[in-house]
């Protein structure tokens, strides 16, 4: 990789609903205030056509008769034109079009009942299920979506999907664990935990990511979150991961947020069509701390795979300095020794931040990696 490529930038996850687009959704007439998010934003990022009349009755209060399908896609458009126009190499839709990763993904599948509405860490709702039957796939899933992104983008679409550990972890397993002799004890629960990942994974995730593949789907990112909190089950993270991808040729990432990641080493090793880790960093780089000190691990391990590098806090309101992220791609490139392995995102969806302060921080970002990549392509830089 030359030095003009260093250092490129991707999307991690989702992105703020805008107010207009969670109105539109619901048929209800915009309020001053969506209506004017949704001509602010225009101006900034021209993802619709204002003289459209269908905008144009939309704004005008119509949204009770727009179909609820294109406001979905001015969503869409909005994110993708919102990420592309901060400058990020890889983009996707910020998961415009669903409710949520775990519900979204579960919807698709058979085999799930959806139960009551739980919490997440920032007080959004999801709809929690259980494993009733055995998992199967009527088709696979994401496709129109992926479509979309793919015909409305300048930049690398880049596909994200709910890994089977996770979907596993935040079910209810009645079918598999039923299915078990002595099914009180921990062994056979064990094994129907077993079951239920590696089923998820080849009856549901793998056919579909398949057929992105075929649809031309290059980068394929595979979300974990739940992995970082039971580290003994590393194992059957990557025995999920490993059946969701057997044979197949792509670029696979797995992003694993706000975790011990030594915890889960020497495991991860074995995810083998994985070519990139998606880690989260900023959330934990302090004055007294230094993060990204961590990716030693890699270097112990002989792990020489491609790091998504987290360089923004997606917890916090305070937007990062161009500097404060050039510091933290140089730090990791030092203790990585290979710059040309980096990959710069936030620490994970910046769904909880305001659009405004998502875009400057992504803003900032690109700007920061900027400088990192020229000061190591100026006069006198050498290896480092």
């Amino acid at each position: 990789m030359s030095a003009a490529e260093l250092f490129p930038t991707q999307e991690i996850g989702s992105l703020a609903r805008p107010l207009w687009q969670l109105q539109g959704q619901r048929g209800a007439r915009l309020t001053p205030a969506a209506r004017a998010e949704f001509e602010q934003w225009n101006r900034r990022l021209e993802f619709a056509d204002p003289d459209d009349p269908r905008v144009r009755a939309f704004l005008d209060g119509g949204s009770t008769s727009t179909p609820t399908g294109l406001v979905r896609d001015w969503g869409a458009q909005f994110a993708i034109r919102f990420l592309e126009t901060a400058g990020l190499t890889r983009v996707y839709d910020g998961e415009a079009r669903r409710v949520e990763m775990y519900e979204h993904a579960v919807r698709q599948m058979g085999g799930f009942q959806l139960l009551g509405h739980v919490r997440s860490f920032d007080n959004k709702y999801y709809l929690k299920g259980a494993v009733t039957g055995e998992v199967r796939l009527e088709h696979p899933y994401d496709l129109e979506e992926f479509g979309f992104v793919q015909a409305h983008t300048h930049a690398v679409p880049k596909l994200p999907v709910t890994g089977p550990y996770t979907i596993v972890d935040w079910s209810f397993n009645e079918y598999y664990l039923k299915r078990q002799a002595a099914w009180m004890g921990r062994d056979a629960r064990q094994r129907a935990r077993r079951e239920f990942v590696v089923d998820v994974a080849r009856k549901a995730i793998r056919p579909t990511l398949a057929a992105m593949i075929e649809r031309g789907c290059r980068v394929i990112q595979v979300d974990e979150p739940a992995a970082g909190t039971h580290p003994q089950e590393a194992d059957l993270v990557v025995e999920g991961f490993n059946a969701a991808t057997e044979g197949l040729d792509a670029e696979f990432a797995m992003h694993i947020c706000f975790s011990d990641y030594r915890s889960l080493f020497p495991a991860l090793l074995e995810a083998k069509r994985c070519r990139q880790w998606a880690w989260e960093f900023a959330n934990r780089d302090t004055e007294d701390h230094d993060a990204y000190a961590m990716l030693a691990l890699l270097r112990e391990f002989g792990d020489t795979r491609q790091v998504g590098l987290g360089v923004l806090d997606v917890h916090r309101d305070v937007i990062e300095t161009p500097e404060t992220v050039q510091d933290r791609i140089e730090r990791a490139s030092r203790v990585l020794g290979d710059p040309a392995r980096i990959w710069v995102n936030p620490d994970c969806g910046l769904r909880t931040r305001s659009l405004e302060v998502a875009y400057q921080k992504l803003r900032n970002m690109v700007e920061g990696a900027r400088r990192a990549r020229t000061a190591r392509s100026g006069p006198g830089s050498g290896p480092r």
